[in-house]
C-alpha cells in the first residue's frame, strides 16, 4: 500500500511540473505570513483533523491542486477521507459501490448524478480513492431540500418524511450565524436585494448538512484519521458557513481551510488583502 501510495504521489507532483505548460499558482501561509510549497502546506497540517479545499469552481488549475493535495496528504498520514460537495447524501451508496468495484464508472456518473465538469475536474480523485480503498463521503444534503427551504423556508423541512430527514442535518439547523449572513447579503448584493432570507436559510441548510456528513465520519472513526472536504470557497471563505458549523457541533476536531481562486497578475498579489479568509490561500493564473 505504501508503494502505491508514492507512486500515485509521484504521478500526481511530476503532473504539476510535466504539465503542456508549468501550472501557475501561488501558495500562501496567512499564520507564517509567507509563501509555501504544496509539500510544506501538507507536512504543517500534522494536527489538523479536517482540512477545507475551498474553490472556484470553474478553476482548472485548483482542480489539479486538489488532487496533488490529497496525493500528499494519502503519502503523509496514509487515512485520509475524501468528502465532496460535489455529490449528495441520498447517493452515497452508490458512491459506495462504484468505489467497490460493483458498478461501471458510466453507471456510477449517472446515477450519482455527478456535475457536468466532473470527467475533466473531479474523476482523477475519485480514481485515486478506488484504487488505494479510501472512502469518499457525499456530503451535500440533496438539491430538492435545498430547494425546498428557498421556496418555503426552513420550517418546511419539519414536514419530511423520516427517510429523507436522514439525507439533511438533524434539525433544528442552525442558522444564526451573523457573520455569515452579512457575507451572503454582500454577495447577494446588499440588503435591498435580498428580500427573501429564505435563499440565506437554504445556504444554511447546505452548509448544515456538509458539516454533519463530516461530523457523522469522524465520529464513527478512530484517531488518526483525516478528510480533505471539497467546497466552492463561499462555504469556508473566513471560516465561516460549513467550516463554522463543523466547528459548532463538534467542538473537539481541529480544522483548517484553504481559499483558493485565479487572479490576473501573480506577481502583484497583496496577501495582507487575503489574510482573513483563512490558514492558507491559493492564488491560480486567470486563462
Amino acid at each position: 500500500m505504501r508503494i502505491i501510495l508514492l507512486l500515485l504521489v509521484g504521478i500526481s507532483i511530476s503532473f504539476l511540473s510535466t504539465a503542456q505548460q508549468p501550472l501557475a499558482f501561488k501558495v500562501y501561509d496567512t499564520k507564517l505570513k509567507k509563501e509555501i510549497s504544496l509539500q510544506e502546506l501538507v507536512g504543517s497540517i500534522d494536527q489538523v483533523q479536517v482540512l477545507f479545499f475551498g474553490e472556484e469552481h470553474n478553476d482548472s488549475i485548483a482542480h489539479v491542486l486538489q488532487d496533488s493535495v490529497y496525493a500528499l496528504m494519502l503519502s503523509k498520514y496514509g487515512r485520509v477521507a475524501l468528502s465532496m460537495e460535489m455529490f449528495e447524501r441520498d447517493v452515497q451508496h452508490v458512491v459506495d459501490e462504484y468505489l467497490q468495484g460493483m458498478i461501471t464508472e458510466s453507471v456510477f456518473t449517472k446515477d450519482a448524478r455527478a456535475w457536468p465538469n466532473y470527467a475533466k475536474d473531479y474523476r482523477r480523485m475519485i480514481e485515486r480513492a478506488k484504487i488505494i480503498q479510501m472512502p469518499v463521503l457525499a456530503a451535500n444534503p440533496p438539491r430538492r431540500y435545498v430547494n425546498l427551504v428557498s421556496r418555503r423556508g426552513v420550517a418546511s423541512l419539519d414536514s419530511l418524511s423520516k427517510q429523507a430527514k436522514q439525507y439533511i442535518a438533524p434539525l433544528p439547523i442552525d442558522t444564526i450565524q451573523p457573520a455569515y449572513f452579512e457575507k451572503f447579503v454582500e454577495i447577494m448584493g446588499g440588503h435591498a436585494q435580498l428580500r427573501n432570507r429564505n435563499i440565506y436559510y437554504a445556504q444554511s441548510v447546505w452548509d448544515a448538512g456538509m458539516s454533519f456528513t463530516i461530523h457523522q465520519f469522524m465520529k464513527k472513526q478512530k484517531k488518526g484519521w483525516k478528510v480533505l472536504h471539497l467546497n466552492g470557497r463561499f462555504h469556508t471563505d473566513y471560516q465561516l458557513g460549513t467550516f463554522e458549523q463543523l466547528k459548532r457541533r463538534n467542538k473537539g476536531l481541529t480544522l483548517a481551510n484553504i481559499s483558493s481562486f485565479a487572479v490576473e497578475r501573480l506577481d502583484q498579489i497583496n496577501w495582507e488583502s487575503y489574510s482573513q479568509l483563512g490558514d492558507f490561500v491559493i492564488v491560480t493564473k486567470k486563462p
